[in-house]
């Protein structure tokens, strides 16, 4: 079974339109986990609009499952993540204004960027994950900086599954046949929903983990937040 990391993100957008506390995010997390879920993730950006960085040392105190911090390896993050450390940290390479995490890291180019960053992750005892793209080549140089994983950018996957899933799939099993090659472990995330997850599961081999966010928020507006995370669990 891969684990299922819910990405709260979109909870923390709905409790800052107000300006209070509603909807409480560490309740939600406790009960996110409660429903079943093995993990919990944030990405907090720069300007904090959704996850705040205090919420990042507040969600340490509650979190009981994996603990995933997404983002930028800029200063300030860098700087988060080795005050929290958290179970696991996926390295992005998201622009400060960037709406949505849109590509995967060149591991090639920027390999000796990557490697310094993780080894300081990696001297605090974090586990390191880089998000790249189904690109065969990207996954060996990932290897090259001393990661313990990548996630699998997975986008164009969920755009092509509902014209011709096969063929969405290929280069994700591709890139997941190279990260076993290479001995990296394997994640995956990014627009994975309740109608393309199971065949994703089902093609890609070793799949360890799945970060799922703002699917999984929008479809519990209709079937309730505990049911689609069991959902996500059954898929799995």
């Amino acid at each position: 079974m891969a684990q299922l990391s819910v990405n709260i993100n979109k909870i923390a957008t709905l409790r800052n339109a107000r300006g209070g506390n509603m909807p409480n995010l560490l309740s939600m997390a406790e009960d996110i986990e409660r429903f079943g879920a093995q993990g919990i993730t944030i990405h907090p950006r720069p300007d904090e609009r959704h996850i705040r960085y205090q919420d990042a040392r507040d969600l340490k105190n509650v979190v009981t499952t994996e603990f995933n911090i997404e983002g930028n390896p800029v200063p300030k993050f860098v700087d988060l993540v080795l005050e929290v450390r958290p179970t696991q940290v996926t390295l992005v390479p998201d622009a400060v204004d960037a709406i949505t995490s849109n590509a995967g890291w060149d591991t090639v180019k920027h390999r000796q960027f990557l490697s310094g960053v993780i080894g300081r992750f990696k001297e605090a005892g974090i586990r390191t994950s880089i998000f790249v793209d189904a690109e065969p080549e990207m996954v060996r140089a990932a290897k090259d900086t001393g990661t313990d994983r990548i996630e699998l950018y997975t986008e164009s996957y969920a755009t092509g599954y509902p014209k011709d899933r096969a063929a969405a799939v290929a280069p994700f099993v591709a890139a997941a046949e190279t990260a076993r090659e290479v001995g990296l472990g394997l994640n995956a995330g990014h627009d994975l929903n309740l109608e393309n997850i199971a065949y994703f599961k089902q093609m890609v081999p070793a799949l360890l983990e799945v970060s799922i966010g703002h699917a999984l928020i929008c479809e519990s507006l209709y079937l309730g937040l505990e049911n689609v995370v069991n959902m996500y669990l059954n898929k799995l």
